[in-house]
């Protein structure tokens, strides 16, 4: 069984086309469930869940957060939520694409414990990407896995990764380290990433200077977590 974990806030007009994407592109035979988590959307999201839930009888699940908690929250209740043997993440706003889900599941087979999407090509403004691109690189150095975007939400796991998981802060960035310092084996695939057409970025700079201090944490947690006197 598959899970697809997917934390929104304000999507209202991608959630649907996006459960109707992942359907199409799960392998044949392959059971598989959608778990949305509202993370306090002030638009009609929470109301095109219920609707989707309502329609889809099981395999489309609901949870809702009564105010903004942020992604790593989504994605920790998410996860904790999953019944999958493999979960997937991907971002709600229809900038993944689910046509790479074989792709993932075809490098687990080879024996990787997490896989991690690469937007080599990215279809965003450049005061984002010249700044991830930096914060890749210096999260690459810190937490010794070297990856070209640890941020990219579009992921799948193992269940053993994702139930070792305890996300809170920024530190839904850091998950490949985070995985990397538990022992689980990780890589990355290229995958196509899609302009935004609905809704606008939830991402600004204040969110990258979190995710520096959030980083300054795995460092320390990878040095000095067995040794805390040192």
């Amino acid at each position: 069984q598959l899970s697809f974990v997917i934390p929104i806030l304000n999507e209202q007009e991608t959630i649907e086309e996006l459960t109707k994407r992942i359907a199409k592109n799960v392998p044949s035979g392959t059971t598989f469930e959608i778990i949305i988590v509202d993370d306090g959307s002030t638009d009609e999201s929470w109301q095109v869940i219920q609707a989707l839930v309502n329609k889809n009888d099981g395999f489309i699940r609901g949870i809702r957060f009564r105010s903004n908690r942020g992604k790593a929250a989504g994605l920790q209740t998410g996860f904790d939520a999953a019944r999958g043997e493999f979960i997937f993440t991907l971002d709600g706003d229809l900038q993944d694409d689910p046509q790479e889900i074989p792709r993932f599941l075809e490098k687990l087979d080879e024996g990787f414990d997490l896989v991690s999407g690469w937007k080599k090509v990215r279809h965003d403004p450049w005061h984002k990407v010249i700044p991830s691109r930096a914060f890749n690189r210096m999260l690459s150095r810190v937490s010794q896995v070297k990856l070209h975007d640890h941020n990219c939400g579009f992921k799948c796991y193992r269940r053993e990764v994702a139930k070792s998981l305890r996300l809170f802060g920024e530190l839904h960035r850091m998950i490949p380290a985070l995985a990397g310092m538990n022992g689980f084996r990780i890589t990355e695939i290229p995958v196509k990433h899609q302009a935004r057409q609905f809704g606008t970025s939830k991402y600004g700079l204040e969110r990258f200077i979190r995710g520096f201090s959030d980083m300054l944490t795995i460092g320390f947690l990878r040095k000095y977590r067995e040794r805390p006197s040192h």
